[in-house]
């Protein structure tokens, strides 16, 4: 166990090579810490610390930086989450509430979640399969052409066209519409995807097979799970304030390239569960230099997708935590003022 004292000093070496990234000596700390101790006895903490795995001397410099077992345990037993400030929160606010569609909210708020956290941040779009269905449109082009629009839970909006053999009247095409959403609305993807096969034979035998032309499109259109495994990245600048290029910065702009790593990278935490996985913790030991801070989105805890932010294990936690959580707090919101 580490005594109190002791974490004082480890939060304040956290804090001071995070501001600086430069090694930190006891003489500094008790200049700008008032840990209320003399010098001489910050580096016994500091030689206690170091010899259980919390800092460690990068070279011969009188200086200390953490490990990754030590901001393991400033994240667990120090760090408190930053407030956001007024400023920050009313930059959430107005970003977000100006989006326009599903594309928006998310490229808004990557966009806005690295410039609070200066650090690389990733955004998952939601994932299909939890989406429920909002409302099915069928519009008719021509006598032989619809097009439907598709609208889930989440905002996301798929338009397809529906190629008839034979005209279709305008009272058909609204009966269609009902049924439709009569079997649809409110249901879950999968659930709506199997009461779509069973349309054609309760529909009047005359329009069976315009049913069966509009039930196989819209549940193709269902079915596209591509977007499960897209992802929205913004910040990829920041990387140029650390100087460990080849440790930290090349491994994880390869990484940036591959979506299915950065869906590993983010985990699938619980809505509103900030989860922060440092160093070596990660999936990859490629990215053993850099750290993740993320958490779930989604209405009403319901998890439709992840977000968060990489960088190196050098990083502000705190604010870190704070941002990540703000962001998908108003993103969930959004989705959930959306499918009222």
């Amino acid at each position: 166990m580490v005594d109190d004292r002791k974490l004082d000093v480890l939060r304040a070496i956290v804090e001071d090579y995070v501001a600086t990234e430069e090694p930190v000596g006891s003489k500094a700390l008790v200049e700008r810490h008032g840990l209320g101790v003399s010098p001489a006895t910050v580096r016994n903490d500091m030689a206690a610390l170091e010899e259980e795995g919390y800092i460690h001397q990068p070279h011969t410099s009188a200086g200390r930086v953490p490990t990754d077992k030590g901001y393991r345990l400033f994240v667990d037993k120090l760090a408190t989450l930053k407030p956001m400030s007024t400023a920050e929160r009313r930059a959430i606010s107005t970003l977000l509430d100006g989006a326009v569609d599903l594309d928006d909210v998310v490229q808004k708020s990557v966009r806005l979640l690295s410039q609070l956290t200066r650090q690389v941040a990733i955004v998952q779009y939601p994932t299909l399969s939890r989406s429920t269905v909002r409302h099915v449109e069928l519009v008719a082009l021509t006598p032989t052409r619809v097009m439907l629009i598709l609208i889930l839970s989440t905002g996301r909006v798929e338009q397809r066209l529906v190629e008839l053999e034979s005209a279709l009247a305008e009272a058909d095409l609204a009966e269609l519409r009902v049924a439709v959403n009569r079997a649809t609305a409110g249901v879950q993807i999968a659930a709506a995807a199997a009461a779509l096969a069973d349309l054609p034979d309760v529909v009047r035998p005359e329009q069976g097979e315009t049913t069966r032309a509009v039930v196989t499109v819209l549940a193709e259109a269902m079915s596209d799970h591509r977007s499960d495994e897209r992802v929205a990245v913004s910040g990829t600048a920041n990387l140029a304030r650390y100087g460990d290029f080849d440790t930290a910065v090349r491994p994880l702009l390869e990484a940036l390239e591959e979506h299915v790593v950065l869906l590993k990278l983010l985990g699938e935490s619980g809505v509103d569960a900030v989860t922060v996985r440092i160093g070596h913790e990660g999936p990859y030991s490629e990215l053993a230099s850099n750290s993740v801070v993320a958490t779930g989105y989604g209405p009403q805890e319901l998890h439709l997708g992840s977000l968060g932010v990489v960088g190196p294990t050098r990083m502000d936690y705190p604010g870190s935590m704070a941002a990540v959580r703000a962001v998908a707090r108003y993103v969930s919101r959004i989705l959930d003022e959306g499918n009222q």
